[in-house]
């Protein structure tokens, strides 16, 4: 039986991550070095924290998740745009427990002057939340085959504000922050992928990059 204070602790923790970022974001601070704040402070929640999402012979040889350079033009502002279908996904998470999603909001933005969009869903779980999974041109050679996540707001991953910008106009999306499902790491995980309709053409070399152990090949 899973730990659930654990579990709990783990979210936290996480959230707190986010709240630290945003924070930061808000007062102008620097992003690179804001940047690297949060990857220590993830890189620390995946080599010691009981809730990890890699097994324990995986953090005896952890040293730090691999991502991307980071690149500042996939730091982009996306208009929300909720005049959509709101068409419910079902997520086979395992024989006993499908999850639905729903369509929330499709966001509109520019890849390198490229116009390109993503859903965003609400996961209809006790609680709901919000969940932006994707799928790029980085797939899967140089990221995780099975695509990335930017928020899942149940787990305390979140999307930026954007000072003076109500969130159901104008958000701010940094695919710096992209980060791997828990399924990219073990097999023990069972996550819910990106539908075809969040598979982008255009590559986003920023971010979390696919997962390998040192002296692993990827």
């Amino acid at each position: 039986m899973p730990d659930f204070f654990d579990l709990y602790d783990y979210r936290i923790r996480n959230a707190s991550l986010y709240r630290e970022r945003a924070r930061a974001v808000l007062a102008g601070e620097d992003a690179i070095e804001t940047w690297q704040r949060f990857r220590a402070g993830r890189d620390e929640l995946f080599a010691a924290h009981p809730q990890s999402a890699l097994d324990e012979e995986q953090r005896r040889q952890f040293r730090a998740l691999a991502y991307f350079p980071y690149n500042p033009a996939m730091c982009v502002v996306a208009r929300v745009d909720t005049n959509i279908e709101a068409a419910t996904f079902t997520v086979a998470m395992n024989a006993q427990e499908p999850m639905t999603m729903t369509r929330a909001a499709r966001l509109h933005f520019e890849v390198e002057g490229q116009p390109v969009s993503l859903s965003v869903y609400w996961l209809n779980v006790y609680g709901g939340g919000l969940f932006l999974p994707f799928r790029d041109a980085t797939c899967p050679e140089e990221s995780y085959g099975g695509g990335r996540y930017l928020f899942d707001t149940i787990k305390g991953s979140d999307f930026l504000p954007i000072s003076g910008s109500a969130t159901n106009e104008r958000i701010l999306l940094d695919f710096n922050y992209a980060y791997n499902p828990s399924c990219a790491y073990n097999s023990k995980w069972v996550c819910p992928l990106s539908p075809p309709e969040n598979r982008l053409h255009v590559a986003i070399r920023a971010g979390e990059m696919n997962f390998a152990l040192e002296g692993e090949v990827v």
